[in-house]
């Protein structure tokens, strides 16, 4: 499953990252790479433990702990704290998968990475390249979204950001544990969730078929999840 957030980050709430990131010292990406990743990565990244990565990864999380899609999509059971990278002068990640397991530097606080995501930070037109390319069960898709915009995709999936040969990249990217590990079952509790929203607008939500599926939701999560 591959899903778009339209503004998760709102143009103040944009801005606000921005303004602390872009005020920060950049380091290799490859602080944070696994051995196959380090092979393929070619990036600038801000540094786990700055204070300016700390403050806007607080922002991004505020933002999504408001948002609907992101918590009926994912399903969060644990969140690792947002990073941030950048990608200018043919710099590139090639294709890999995130590592199962990422654990947060000088801390206990692991996730297996369920899902990861990826909050674009630089409007499209203002640089060429940088797709984020991600293999799935329906075909190669190519994803570059406007600032604020965020997608969410399988971990497990083979993935890529392609060279960016004009301009910056600049983005978050972090990985989730899901309540329900199994990407089938997600997205049918997602297409079912969402059905039923649908149902809830045109028929009332004391209709008796929307509380009668409403219980098949919950009884199904009820099933599924860790938690």
């Amino acid at each position: 499953m591959l899903t778009v957030i339209p503004d998760l980050l709102d143009a103040e709430t944009l801005a606000r990252v921005r303004s602390l990131i872009d005020a920060a010292d950049w380091v290799d990406g490859n602080v944070t790479s696994g051995h196959q990743s380090a092979l393929a990565k070619r990036n600038l990244q801000l540094p786990e433990d700055a204070p300016q990565a700390q403050q806007a990864g607080q922002i991004v999380l505020d933002a999504l702990g408001s948002s609907p899609l992101f918590i009926a999509a994912a399903l969060p059971l644990k969140v690792f704290p947002p990073l941030f990278n950048s990608y200018a002068g043919g710099q590139a990640f090639g294709t890999h998968v995130d590592n199962a397991v990422r654990i947060q530097a000088g801390t206990g606080f692991r996730v297996r990475s369920d899902l990861s995501i990826t909050i674009f930070l630089e409007e499209p037109e203002s640089y060429d390249g940088g797709e984020l390319t991600v293999e799935t069960n329906f075909g190669v898709q190519r994803v570059k979204l406007p600032a604020g915009h965020a997608v969410l995709y399988p971990s497990s999936s083979l993935h890529r950001v392609e060279p960016v040969t004009r301009g910056r990249r600049v983005a978050s990217f972090f990985w989730l544990q899901s309540m329900v590990r199994d990407d089938a079952a997600r997205q049918m509790l997602f297409d079912l969730d969402s059905s039923i929203q649908q149902l809830a607008v045109d028929l009332g939500h004391d209709n008796a078929q929307v509380i009668r599926l409403t219980g098949v939701y919950h009884n199904l999560l009820r099933r599924w999840a860790e938690a």
